[in-house]
């Protein structure tokens, strides 16, 4: 069935909604859809969110005595989905217009004769909360990045600081509001938003309206291109910015005053708003921005970050859970920022706080353990990278420097003694070439059915002839070099080596030289490796202070 013929159907519903109607969980859904050969098919939608027409699945629900009564509010949600598809937002501006008294909201009339039923039996700003709610709801189980996660403004609220009485607050991405009025909740704030969506604007700034939220103030616009409150200075700026936007107008704001710290790159989307954001905080003031972790690290804002920290603007990186972000499983920073109250521009602060809570539940506590915090001077971060990830800070200073040094250093001992034991005893021979005379090749003991080659390397497929002694005499330099290609790779299992024939006796000695001779090479690559790891954790030990040399 086609979307157009979906919409002719009837409203739409997700699985998420089947389950509301049912009173089940998401996972009961999904199992009827698997059970039962009947279940309603979609009607449109996409193999992992699939929609399926609620008069079907309604009538489905009654047969099978699963369903409830379809409250109003419910119906009224999908007359909206039908009407409106893609574009809610428009909806929920045009129902929050008519809720607001607006002439020509532009509601659909039976959508309009839903909304006025549902407010004479309850409240205007009851339904529209309830309409938020749905649609946050939908955004965050679709996964889409149309408004701030519910975990990040609940991040966002758990860091800002507390705000004096008629604060002002700012968010130049304000989307629907969602951070804005939840930061910002004490009805005293003065709260001023700018977003790029036209509809989205017009919905923040009419729910505010039927809030009671007087001092709310949202406008339509691109906040870098078309600043609507050049002249504002907030106490707290807070921004949710578009993530990985190249096209945010380098070209035509090359020259502007609001790059105080630098002019960002074209890839770094992120710290143009984090200027922007800076650029509106008084004295005093704070910004609290959601980055992306590879922001912390990224050579191109490698000089912003430079100038954020030498002139103490930075205060603290907050690496929130995985998850926290509802559209993708990687973490996100929070970037907690403060204007110098003095002209100079530049705070006598001398650390920056490093919080890693990628470690707890995206749900869990956001106060963080002691093992979790870290004050790093200035100076540790001010180096060619100024690596901003809290975690890359964090592990050297909660590391047990002494226990690792000394169990690494006992493992070394260990191996160093082991591997003289591994070496084979070996005597004079016949001298060089005096196997050459008696040999066959490989390719003939592979045609005599006496060598397989199932895996990456020859194995002996007879009691005629040991595996490690073949394997030994192909890894000699004159069979490497008849196994090494025109480009130079390598092979193996190369038919044209040559082994000397000898018997299985002696075989077997020469193949447990060569398995000796392995075991000693693979315990080689793990000295190797101990000792690397052994020479860093002394290096960076000494030189933090977590150890000292001995008297």
């Amino acid at each position: 069935m086609t979307d157009n013929a979906a919409s002719s159907a009837g409203p739409l519903v997700t699985g998420s909604e089947i389950a509301r109607l049912a009173g089940v969980t998401r996972a009961a859904v999904s199992n009827w859809r698997r059970r039962y050969d009947d279940f309603p098919a979609p009607a449109a939608g996409a193999a992992n969110s699939p929609l399926y027409v609620l008069a079907e699945v309604q009538e489905w629900l009654d047969k099978q005595r699963k369903g409830q009564e379809v409250s109003p509010e419910v119906e009224l949600w999908q007359a909206m989905r039908a009407a409106y598809g893609e574009q809610m937002i428009a909806g929920l501006a045009a129902v929050a217009a008519e809720l607001a008294g607006e002439p020509g909201a532009g509601l659909p009339d039976d959508i309009a004769a839903r909304v006025r039923e549902l407010t004479r039996a309850g409240r205007p700003v009851d339904l529209v909360n309830g309409l938020t709610e749905r649609f946050l709801d939908s955004a965050r189980r679709a996964g889409s990045d149309q408004v701030t996660p519910e975990r990040v403004v609940r991040a966002v609220r758990h860091f800002a600081p507390e705000l004096p009485a008629g604060a002002t607050v700012f968010d130049p991405a304000c989307g629907i509001g969602v951070l804005l009025l939840s930061v910002a909740a004490d009805t005293g704030t003065r709260c001023r938003g700018q977003e790029t969506d036209a509809d989205s604007a017009r919905f923040a700034q009419l729910r505010a309206d039927l809030l009671g939220r007087s001092g709310v103030r949202v406008v339509a616009g691109d906040s870098l291109r078309a600043d609507a409150w050049p002249d504002l200075k907030a106490d707290l700026v807070v921004c949710d910015p578009p993530a990985g936007v190249t096209e945010w107008g380098r070209e035509e704001l090359l020259l502007d005053s609001r790059w105080e710290l630098g002019v960002p790159s074209k890839a770094e989307g992120e710290l143009a708003w984090l200027q922007h954001a800076y650029a509106h905080t008084e004295p005093g003031g704070q910004v609290l921005m959601v980055m992306p972790a590879s922001a912390a690290y990224r050579k191109a804002g490698r000089r912003i970050r430079s100038e954020l920290v030498r002139r103490g603007i930075l205060r603290q990186v907050v690496a929130l859970p995985p998850g926290t972000a509802t559209s993708h499983a990687l973490p996100v920073h929070l970037w907690c920022l403060r204007r110098p109250a003095n002209a100079t521009g530049v705070d006598t602060n001398h650390t920056v706080r490093m919080v890693d809570l990628t470690g707890n539940a995206p749900e869990g506590s956001l106060e963080p353990r002691p093992d979790q915090v870290a004050d790093v001077p200035l100076i540790e971060l001010l180096d060619d990278v100024v690596d901003l990830t809290p975690g890359s800070h964090l592990r050297s200073r909660h590391r047990d420097y002494p226990g690792e040094y000394a169990a690494l250093r006992a493992e070394l001992e260990e191996q160093v003694r082991r591997l003289a034991a591994l070496l084979p005893e070996l005597a004079a021979g016949g001298g060089p070439g005096s196997l050459d005379a008696a040999t066959t090749s490989v390719a003939d003991l592979a045609r005599a059915g006496l060598v397989a080659y199932e895996g990456p390397e020859p194995v002996s497929t007879s009691d005629q002839l040991d595996t490690d002694y073949l394997r030994g005499f192909l890894r000699s330099s004159a069979n490497a070099r008849r196994s090494t290609s025109v480009s130079g790779t390598y092979r193996l299992d190369g038919r044209g080596s040559r082994i000397p024939r000898m018997g299985i006796a002696d075989q077997r000695r020469y193949g447990s030289a060569f398995r000796a001779l392995t075991a000693f090479e693979e315990g080689m690559r793990k000295a190797d490796e101990l000792s690397r790891r052994l020479a860093e954790i002394a290096r960076d030990g000494l030189a933090t202070g977590a150890l000292e040399p001995r008297e």
